[in-house]
């Protein structure tokens, strides 16, 4: 991998913790070329050839992950120039040619699979996400991810759902309290697991959002009459559901989870919840067919 020469222009988003992007990229591609690198690649393309590469979109969906794949040729050979003509959140139609990568064929083909698998894995999650968004405009319905994500990639995966107009719901188990039903089978109840938190918090956690996962109608009439900030509705069918945001009435945030689809979200959204929280956003997306169209110069 060459780290010498001119810079790709690259779209990095702050948001992006850059140490760790680093080391996944760098990671991914000692993976796809090993100790002994492209055999193929070096058996049949001269050193000398220069190249350039297009981007293809071979169905329409909603673009994530432009800044990784020039990151990624980036690291590759910093003297390739990766451009695209898109942002991040925009729609693209079938056969459209969104972006360019230009320079030593060798070092193109190299990187192409890699940067693929970024942008196609990323472009899935934000187009799948974009569909749920759209089943539930005028709802006002917030579409929220889980941490049901792929490992390493979590900040990536949800910053997909981003771009495809959904929300994040907590990063990791550090930024946010979420009493689950093992939580409470545990302590004994939905009232005890909230005291122990409220009990064990420090100052600085004080500002901590606190959900508590309900599976009855029962629970959730236990749990808004805790000190909480949002309930959660677990696989609740949409009767109940309707009945638990008539019991609750606006004093705490609602959120459905579990079991929801592009067929039943509107009918969820509908019951008057205020998020739907989906896992199968970045566990069960399907990869937006992408290609690389490479020619010699």
């Amino acid at each position: 991998m060459h780290k010498k020469g001119k810079k790709s222009e690259l779209r990095m988003k702050a948001e992006w913790p850059i140490k760790q992007m680093d080391l996944l990229i760098e990671n991914a591609l000692r993976e796809d070329l090993g100790e002994r690198g492209d055999i193929t690649t070096c058996c049949v393309i001269p050193a000398s050839m220069r190249g350039r590469g297009e981007f293809i979109a071979k169905e329409e969906g909603v673009v994530a992950g432009t800044g990784v794949v020039q990151r990624v040729f980036q690291k590759m050979d910093d003297r390739l120039s990766c451009v695209f003509i898109i942002q991040d959140g925009m729609r693209i139609q079938k056969d459209t040619v969104f972006g360019t990568v230009q320079g030593q064929m060798r070092s193109i083909l190299q990187a192409e699979r890699t940067a693929l698998n970024f942008l196609q894995r990323l472009s899935g999650i934000a187009t799948l996400t974009a569909r749920f968004v759209q089943a539930v405009e005028g709802t006002g319905v917030k579409i929220l991810d889980t941490r049901k994500t792929t490992p390493q990639m979590r900040f990536l995966e949800k910053y997909a759902v981003r771009q495809g107009g959904g929300q994040n719901h907590r990063f990791g188990l550090y930024d946010g309290i979420l009493i689950k039903d093992n939580h409470i089978d545990a302590a004994g109840g939905i009232a005890r697991a909230v005291k122990a938190c409220l009990d064990s918090l420090g100052a600085e956690q004080k500002n901590l959002m606190i959900e508590v996962e309900t599976r009855t109608l029962e629970e959730v009439k236990e749990a808004v009459a805790l000190p909480i900030h949002r309930i959660m509705l677990d696989n609740m069918d949409i009767e109940t559901m309707r009945r638990a945001v008539e019991e609750v009435q606006g004093k705490v945030e609602m959120e459905a989870s579990g079991s929801i689809s592009l067929e039943n979200v509107r009918a969820v959204a509908e019951t008057g919840v205020d998020y739907i929280s989906i896992g199968s956003l970045t566990h069960s997306a399907n990869a937006l067919d992408i290609s690389l169209k490479v020619r010699s110069n």
